[in-house]
């Protein structure tokens, strides 16, 4: 026998009638439909809510959004320690190179250098910002500080800014 669509069947017993409730004694799901005798699902509309019995446990472990996100942006933060470790003397520290060598996120809401470590190799070191105890480490280890003039992203909530009041400003 040759395989051709109208030869094709599925094979025996994978395929199963679908349960008609309500048609009677003689189908066997007759009188209660397989609902059962009183309570809630017995009668019609009864089955609402969460369908899975274990779904409820389930949303209840899910954690709810709570806290406060900030919408300030925070400046990335790298320690002399990292640096120290991380470029050779006389190196030029970059955005880009502190991102190549991942330590930074992101340098688009700026960077700032902070003192924690020592540093002893002389490094050129750019960066939006610098606390005053890393500016004068860097310089004592015989580099430089290349401070950034970029303008940094900062964003507002709308929450945040006050309304100008025109009454004010037009006094003198």
């Amino acid at each position: 026998m040759t395989l051709t669509l109208h030869t094709i069947k599925p094979a025996k017993n994978s395929k199963k009638n679908r349960k008609r409730v309500g048609r009677g004694n003689a189908s066997g799901h007759g009188t209660y439909s397989t609902r059962g005798q009183k309570g809630q699902r017995s009668r019609s509309g009864g089955r609402k809510g969460l369908k899975m019995k274990g779904l409820k446990t389930i949303v209840q472990s899910i954690p709810k959004n709570r806290g406060f996100n900030s919408p300030y942006h925070k400046l990335a933060v790298v320690n002399l320690k990292e640096l120290e470790k991380n470029f050779n003397d006389n190196d030029l520290v970059t955005l880009k190179k502190l991102k190549e060598k991942d330590l930074i996120k992101t340098y688009k809401h700026g960077v700032k250098v902070l003192a924690e470590g020592t540093l002893t190799k002389k490094l050129r070191v750019q960066a939006h910002k610098f606390s005053a105890e890393a500016e004068a480490k860097i310089i004592k280890a015989g580099g430089q500080v290349l401070m950034i003039a970029e303008k940094l992203k900062k964003t507002k909530s709308p929450a945040v800014e006050k309304p100008v009041d025109e009454k004010i400003e037009a006094k003198e």
